[in-house]
This record gives structure tokens, C-alpha cells and sequence, in this order.
């Protein structure tokens, strides 16, 4: 049985989706929970793309002792010094380098030859060398390359000191057997190539990106790069909990498996789906909330007879539960204390303190509390994020044959309270006119999105926005009973975001 590492690039190729923008604490937190679910590698980002990447993948490397954290570089000296400045303060650090190799890259992206690709490829791959002892190679559209050429170019890193090599179907092009192909004839033609890691880097383009990924697997990769949910560029990336199920409900097929922590797979789910605002879709396959949902009348009584007539995953095998929480307003901080550890949350006494009172808050105005209220409860306190105003209340006066009147009232972070009121074409936009005006701050909304993230007529509503303000774009996510009041909290979260971005946050001793 085979071991297939993984390599998880959610905070760098998942963070390329359209309208997602993580702070470095968002970063952090999903790092930390990629470690828990055992993730071999985590690529934090890109260092030479901005001083606020670099510092992000710093803060991940000094605190992520159980992965190798890895920062993308250019095939540049430049990028790679940035990649090393970032990552030198980490436990283990790998950098990952690339140059196109496909000949519509080279013509019309690089304008370079063939002998000048080669040569930069080995460039970068000794330069890097000289910082790190593990440095990833990858021939940007691989599978678009022609495979003489593209063997020409894994010769000649491998024999400047690659230790992994990587074959990305960049654009989601290749099928499974094309793909196959190409690490058969890698495998075959490169000379000490059996001294490599040999990895897979499948996009979704085609919908082929988790059959690409197990030819690879068959064809002889040993790891897998991915994101959680499958996002990323375009159509997205291969979905690593999708691959990490195959292979371990397929183990008398494939004879390989993942280190991953299977029972961790749904939590990490959610959390990338909260902090990106990137919604999985129900029929999502292992993590959607249809995944394990039986309706047909068929169905239903098979799986009352034998689970595995329409079962193929337990839903425990990735963290799903499968009974409601018994939680209420009755319950005592103990118990509320051990359901949250089961949730896999680990607070201090403070963080605590707090949810335990939202907690029972929560419980006067929703008759059932389910594990989902708890996880949301928690997740939209949780941000590290200094918070310059808070929100105290909102008085809304609307009619279907009047003009939507709110009245917000905030707390700022050094003690004042401050209240305006505004008109506008809706509740929701009048809320957000009375906040612009109490926070005397200028912003455009470019996106609002609401879902209901629980059952029922008291479900918890959730509300994400992204606003921008210059060349600053964030988001925001808030949750209530009250679709309004979660609105609000988005609104204001993500102008918190915005202060601390140009740094005029108000630190606040306490």
C-alpha cells in the first residue's frame, strides 16, 4: 500500500478565486486546521506578490510545527530571497519554483527559446538550493508541452538538486489517459528520477481534475496538490477530500493511500468555505450537505435495511454527525464545554466566557440548538480581528408604502458611542447608510450574499459582504437569528478589516 503526500495550496492558488481576499489571521487559522487534518505540505503563498503575503506566510511558518509550510516563487533570485525571508523562521520550509514550458507559453507569455527555459529553470532550482534543502519544480502547463521537451527539462533540474518534481495540467486541458502518459514517459526517460518526489497538479477546467489526479496516482505520483473545496483559478482546482476519499474507499483498486485525518475533512471544509464566503454546493460531492442526505422513498428504506446499500461513506469517516445536538438553554457550561471540544474548538477561559453567553442568548430566541448554531456561533466571533466599532443596536422602521428608515448605534474601540440614522431603497441599505455615516467611512459594496445556515423557521441566518475601498478590497461575515442584525455585523467586520488594513485600528489596552 502506498503513501500519496499531500500538498495543499488553498491559501495560495485557492486564494486566486475571484472576490476571495484573506487577512493573515483568516490565513493562520486555516494553516493550523490543514495541520490538524495532516497535510504534508501547505502552500502559504506567493512572498514576492505583496509584503502582506510575505508576512503571512511568516506568521504561518513560526507557528505550524507539523507540516512543511512552502512559499510559490517565479524562477527569479528576487522571488526567491522573498520566499526565503518569509520562510526561514519555519520548522521545515520547501520552495516551490516554476517556469512555463508549453510552446504557446514560451511564444507568447515568456518570448524565450527552449535552451533559455532550461536555462533558467536550473538557474532558479541551484539558487534555491543554496537556502533550502527541499525545493519543489513545476513545468507550468506540463501537459500542453511537448514530452521530449518536457523530459529535456526534468532531466536538467533533477540533476540541479530538485527533490520534487511536478507536472501541472494548468488549465484543466489533458485527459486521464494523456495525463497518465506523461509520468509514465517522466518515469521511464529521466535519469534518477526514482530519487524525486513525482507530483500532480490537476485543475478542474474540463471537470477532469479528480480522474486526471488517480490516473497520476496510477501512473506512479507520489503526491497530490489541491485545495480544500476544490477552489481556485477558473473552475477551480482538484478538491483534495475528494481524491483522499477515493483513494481510501478504493484502497482494493488504487493500493495507495493519504496521512490525512479523514474525520477532520468536514470541519476544514467549512472553515475554508466561511472565511473565502465561498459556498459548497449541496450535491458537492463528500462535503456537500446532500452528501449523506437519502429523500427517494427507495433509498430510504434501503438504508433502513443495510447502510451500505446507498451508503459508500459514512458520514463519520469525514466528521459529519449524524444526530442532532441536545444542547438548550438548560444546559450548564460543562456540557456546553465538552460539545465544543467534540466540535474540535479549544478556547480559552475568556473566548469561553463569551460564547457560553451568546450561547444562552441564542437559546431564548431558537427552541433547538444544533451542532451547525454552535460551529457558526463560534466562527463569527473568532477572528482576531481588532474591532474599532462594535455594534450596540439597530431601531428599523419600514412599510411596503414608506421609506425604510435605520437607526445604528456603535461603540468604539476607545470607549464613545455613536449613533446615526439614514434613509434608503431597502432595510438592508438603509443599515448600511447609517453605518457609513457613523463610521464617517466611504466604501463600495460589491457584493452581499444570505444564506440560512440551519433548519427550521428560527434558523440562523448568515450574511457575507465585500466591500472596497481604493485598491482594498475585504469581507465580512456576520450571523444571527435576525437576518438584519447579521447583516450589520458583516457590514461592520469588514470595515474593521479596512481600518486595520491602513492601519488606523485604535489598540485598546485591557
Amino acid at each position: 500500500m502506498r503513501t500519496i503526500e499531500v500538498f495543499d495550496t488553498t491559501l495560495r492558488d485557492g486564494e486566486q478565486s475571484p472576490g476571495v481576499n484573506l487577512s493573515a489571521a483568516e490565513k493562520l487559522e486555516i494553516a493550523l486546521q490543514l495541520e490538524r487534518l495532516g497535510v504534508s505540505r501547505i502552500e502559504a503563498g506567493f512572498a514576492a506578490a505583496s509584503p502582506g503575503d510575505l508576512q503571512a506566510i511568516r506568521e504561518i511558518a513560526k507557528r505550524v510545527k507539523n507540516s512543511t509550510i512552502v512559499s510559490l516563487s517565479r524562477a527569479s533570485e528576487k522571488d526567491i530571497d522573498k520566499a526565503w525571508e518569509a520562510l526561514r523562521d519555519a520548522e521545515s520550509a520547501c520552495l516551490h519554483t516554476f517556469i512555463a514550458t508549453s510552446p504557446i507559453h514560451r511564444k507568447y507569455k515568456l518570448n524565450m527559446t527552449k535552451e533559455q527555459i532550461v536555462e533558467r529553470a536550473v538557474a532558479a532550482v541551484k539558487y534555491g538550493k543554496k537556502y533550502f534543502d527541499m525545493v519543489e519544480f513545476s513545468c507550468e502547463d506540463a501537459s500542453r508541452t511537448e514530452i521530449p521537451f518536457l523530459i529535456e527539462v526534468v532531466q536538467a533540474v533533477v540533476d540541479a538538486g530538485a527533490t520534487i518534481i511536478n507536472l501541472p495540467d494548468t488549465v484543466g486541458y489533458t485527459m486521464p489517459a494523456e495525463y497518465a502518459n506523461i509520468f509514465t514517459q517522466i518515469l521511464n526517460n529521466v535519469h534518477g528520477i526514482e530519487n524525486v518526489k513525482l507530483s500532480c497538479h490537476c485543475h478542474d477546467d474540463l471537470g477532469m481534475a479528480v480522474a486526471n489526479t488517480l490516473a497520476a496516482i496510477q501512473a506512479g505520483a507520489t503526491q497530490v496538490e489541491g485545495t480544500i473545496n476544490g477552489i481556485g483559478e477558473r473552475a477551480g482546482n482538484v478538491a483534495l477530500e475528494e481524491v483522499a476519499l477515493a483513494l481510501d474507499t478504493r484502497k482494493d483498486f488504487y493500493q495507495a493511500i493519504t496521512n490525512l485525518k479523514l474525520e477532520e475533512i468536514a470541519r476544514t471544509s467549512k472553515l475554508v468555505s466561511r472565511l473565502t464566503g465561498m459556498i459548497v454546493p449541496g450535491n458537492k460531492a463528500v462535503v456537500g450537505a446532500n452528501a449523506f442526505a437519502h429523500e427517494s422513498g427507495i433509498h430510504q428504506d434501503g438504508v433502513l435495511k443495510e447502510v451500505t446499500t446507498y451508503e459508500i461513506i459514512r458520514p463519520e469517516r469525514v466528521g459529519v454527525k449524524s444526530n442532532r445536538l441536545v444542547l438548550g438553554k438548560l444546559s450548564g457550561r460543562h456540557a456546553f464545554k465538552d460539545k465544543l471540544q467534540e466540535l474540535g474548538y479549544h478556547l480559552t477561559q475568556k473566548e469561553l466566557d463569551d460564547a457560553f453567553f451568546r450561547f444562552k442568548e441564542l437559546c431564548d430566541r431558537k427552541k433547538d440548538i444544533s451542532d451547525e448554531d454552535i460551529i457558526a456561533l463560534v466562527d463569527a466571533k473568532i477572528t482576531n480581528i481588532p474591532e474599532t466599532y462594535i455594534l450596540e443596536n439597530i431601531q428599523l422602521s419600514y412599510g411596503n408604502h414608506s421609506v425604510p428608515t435605520a437607526s445604528v448605534r456603535v461603540r468604539t474601540a476607545d470607549g464613545r458611542v455613536l449613533e446615526e440614522a439614514a434613509c434608503g431603497n431597502g432595510s438592508v441599505d438603509s443599515i448600511y447608510k447609517a453605518i457609513d455615516r457613523v463610521t464617517n467611512e466611504e466604501v463600495v459594496l460589491e457584493d452581499y450574499k444570505i444564506l440560512s445556515i440551519t433548519q427550521g423557521k428560527d434558523a440562523l441566518g448568515e450574511v457575507y459582504v465585500r466591500l472596497s475601498q481604493g485598491d482594498c478590497t475585504v469581507q465580512g461575515r456576520g450571523v444571527s437569528t435576525d437576518v438584519l442584525e447579521a447583516s450589520a455585523k458583516a457590514y461592520l467586520r469588514a470595515l474593521n478589516k479596512l481600518i486595520v488594513r491602513r492601519g488606523d485600528a485604535v489598540e485598546v489596552v485591557m
